[in-house]
């Protein structure tokens, strides 16, 4: 293909790449700028899909099988002074909750599908096109070159990230505690959360850790030797999958809430080029209800359903066009924000008061029927319209 492109994608990580492909059948030329992989950094990571992630994937041919994919059977969700919450997915009529999905899998069928499109283009520089969509993650440098401002609220958390093979079968269930430790030179307590996320296929006792710590407790879990490791989380998580064993190396990031300014605007110092942001370069959640790619993903969906039905005569650099896909997701978007920042700062508070409160909310919320039952179809998609198209 000329480089002569309808859309240049500035970034290609799954997010990036599922666009390329989607735009690629709307008969759209498109260039894919990726850039080379950073060098010994260990993939630890397993994404949460729900069902609107899962069937936009299997469109494309793109859903992974096999040990790859977990279904979540069940979620069980313990406070820190004897709340809990269950989540399983026969009460909701289905077969799965979510599914746990293995990262270089999913990539690798993205890398194939984008291969087997003539109208992509891989390159390794940007490209002028009328459209530029940035997919580049929460660190976008074209996202600050374009003069997007980026509304970031830091948490006082880090989360620490690896896989584990346990004594005993996940049984597919994911499990999360909301707790607190003790760490060296902190006169309080600090809040935590643990999550142990079923892996392997089913039947497994493979594991994938998302631990949400103070940053001096990140570097102290860090520090220790795989074995000191593996037992402070068996003990932490109660030893309900028995021993643990470490499988891969650890890795460690800062948590924060972000949000672009603005998710769409002409390209400066050009009069018919525009830019739109997606996934991570438009927005950042805390991980703890797992819907980080879930919302990535729903932005590429509307984005290409925006596209799909614009009118004839309309460009595609047209800011009105691209205003129904700033307006259309930042609402589910802000929403889901709202949740994950409530919660986190839930949990995060001290004090006998708070935790009676909202363990209190916990067993409430769990005997809720109604109001539970929704909050599920939420989280797994089946209510948000616009990204299951």
């Amino acid at each position: 293909m000329a480089l002569n492109p309808d859309i240049c994608i500035r970034g290609a990580g799954i997010v990036g790449r599922t666009l390329a492909v989607l735009l690629a059948r709307e008969q759209l030329n498109v260039t894919l700028v990726a850039t080379p992989d950073k060098p010994n950094m260990p993939d630890v990571r397993a994404y949460s899909l729900n069902g609107a992630a899962k069937a936009l994937l299997q469109d494309l041919r793109c859903w992974p099988n096999g040990p790859a994919v977990t279904p979540v059977h069940q979620m069980q969700i313990w406070g820190d002074q004897g709340g809990q919450l269950d989540f399983v997915a026969s009460e909701m009529g289905v077969a799965e909750l979510n599914w746990m999905v293995d990262v270089p899998d999913l990539e690798e069928r993205l890398n194939t599908a984008v291969q087997f499109q003539t109208k992509i283009e891989v390159v390794n520089a940007p490209v002028a096109a009328p459209l530029t969509v940035v997919c580049e993650g929460r660190a976008s440098q074209t996202r600050t070159e374009l003069g997007v401002g980026f509304d970031i609220t830091h948490y006082e958390q880090h989360a620490l990230a690896t896989r584990l093979v346990c004594e005993h079968a996940h049984q597919c269930i994911a499990r999360q505690w909301f707790g607190w430790s003790r760490v060296p030179g902190l006169a309080q307590p600090q809040a935590e959360i643990l999550a142990l996320l079923p892996m392997g296929g089913e039947g497994g006792r493979e594991v994938a850790l998302v631990w949400s710590v103070h940053p001096l407790r990140a570097q102290e879990l860090m520090a220790m030797s795989a074995e000191d490791f593996a037992v402070a989380l068996a003990s932490a998580c109660e030893l309900r999958l028995g021993g643990m064993q470490m499988s891969a190396e650890r890795a460690v990031w800062p948590l924060q809430l972000a949000r672009a300014e603005r998710w769409i605007g002409p390209i400066p110092g050009t009069s018919k080029q525009s830019f739109a942001l997606a996934g991570d370069a438009a927005h950042s959640l805390h991980p703890l209800a797992g819907q980080g790619l879930n919302v990535g993903l729903a932005d590429v969906a509307e984005l290409v359903q925006v596209i799909r039905a614009k009118e004839f005569w309309r460009p595609l650099h047209d800011i009105k066009l691209l205003r129904r896909y700033e307006r259309a997701r930042q609402a589910d978007v802000q929403a889901m924000g709202l949740v994950t920042d409530g919660l986190q700062r839930l949990f995060a508070q001290p004090g006998p008061v708070w935790q009676n409160l909202r363990n209190w909310g916990m067993r409430g919320f769990d005997r809720s029927g109604p109001l539970k039952h929704w909050m599920t179809q939420r989280a797994m998609g089946q209510s948000a319209d616009r990204a299951d198209r």
